[in-house]
């Protein structure tokens, strides 16, 4: 690994002379973003569901402000993702000294050596999964339990290289998952994407990330547009934190329909599973299964989309457990039940 990361270093440290020969082409700082807010309600008149976001029981809440720099001057480039508010601060990043400034969703430069190869470094949105955490590139409002799993943020470097139009490889070194910065352990990570677009419309990546401290995990993201109004989508993941020390698995199927410009609804099924964890080969903390199955319409009036949503989840845990998916839902009595319902309206607009 030692000798990989001199290799990129290197060819970091060649990349200013390169630029300075080459011919520049200065591109206007370009500026977008989002805004969101909502309204949930747990129909336990309690807060349940625990995946990300949408989490305030009964209240109007902010989502986020977030905000992207985007500039490119000949082969180089930057950009900058600034959020503002819980769904893009101590919601999704690691808190800092007062527990909730963090602000930097993406910070990372680029340098395009070919039409084919570039290397990019800094703080960026993780490659695995199919959700992200920005609102705008989500048909459902509310996220599923492997986006929830993390990671969110990998920081590093790495380097793409598309063979054919159909055909890309990312390969990179990466801190442990989430971390801006990591002194105590380094660059501990290996990551890796295959892109492949087979045939018009459909795209498939096969992404892996392996490190001693965070795990392994194996992840498949494909989305399929059938015709101009039908879209499917896939994601399969499995996380391992070494032997016997937990992780989980899971599936989701998106399928999305357009009837008009301005309306589409979209249903999202998940299966998630929590491994054991085992001490000894004793089980010392059982994992659980969680069905979940969301319904949203999104509703497009210009940049701004309104997202009514309901969703029920179902978990096979019975009694109460430290592990956080372990935990069974509630009802209005504070008792344990297997099954959970939420209505949400959220508002997300686009700039």
């Amino acid at each position: 690994m030692k000798k990989a990361l001199s290799y990129v270093v290197t060819a970091m440290l060649c990349a200013p002379a390169m630029m300075a020969n080459a011919q520049e082409e200065n591109e206007a700082l370009t500026i977008s973003g989002s805004a969101d807010a909502y309204y949930k309600y747990d129909f336990s008149k309690k807060p349940n569901i625990p995946t990300s976001f949408a989490s305030d029981q009964n209240s109007v809440s902010i989502g986020m402000v977030d905000l992207i720099l985007g500039k490119k001057v000949g082969k180089a480039s930057f950009v900058g993702d600034l959020s503002f508010g819980p769904r893009g601060q101590g919601q999704s990043l690691l808190s800092a000294s007062d527990g909730n400034s963090f602000h930097i969703q993406n910070l990372y430069m680029s340098y395009a050596f070919t039409d084919k190869f570039s290397m990019t470094a800094g703080f960026m949105g993780t490659f695995i999964g199919y959700e992200i955490i920005s609102p705008t590139g989500n048909f459902n409002y509310s996220t599923s339990y492997l986006f929830s799993a993390g990671p969110f943020q990998n920081a590093g470097i790495k380097a793409n290289y598309q063979f054919t139009p159909k055909v890309g490889l990312m390969v990179g070194l990466f801190n442990d998952w989430n971390k801006y910065t990591d002194d105590n352990n380094g660059v501990t990570d290996i990551g890796a994407q295959l892109s492949l677009a087979p045939v018009e419309g459909w795209n498939a990546y096969l992404n892996f990330l392996k490190g001693p401290y965070s795990g392994t995990i194996y992840d498949l993201t494909t989305s399929y547009q059938v015709t101009t109004a039908f879209k499917v989508g896939i994601n399969a993941a499995d996380y391992s934190v070494g032997d016997d020390q937990g992780g989980y698995d899971g599936g989701a199927l998106y399928l999305q329909y357009g009837f008009t410009d301005a309306f589409a609804l979209g249903l999202r099924g998940e299966y998630f599973k929590t491994k054991d964890i085992k001490e000894a080969d004793v089980v010392t903390t059982a994992g659980t299964k969680v069905a979940a199955f969301t319904l949203s319409a999104n509703i497009k009036a210009g940049p701004l989309t309104v997202i009514p949503e309901f969703r029920y989840d179902r978990n096979s845990a019975e009694s109460f457990e430290p592990y956080w998916v372990t935990t069974p839902f509630i009802n209005s009595d504070m008792n344990p039940t297997k099954g959970a319902s939420q209505f949400a309206l959220a508002l997300v607009y686009a700039f």
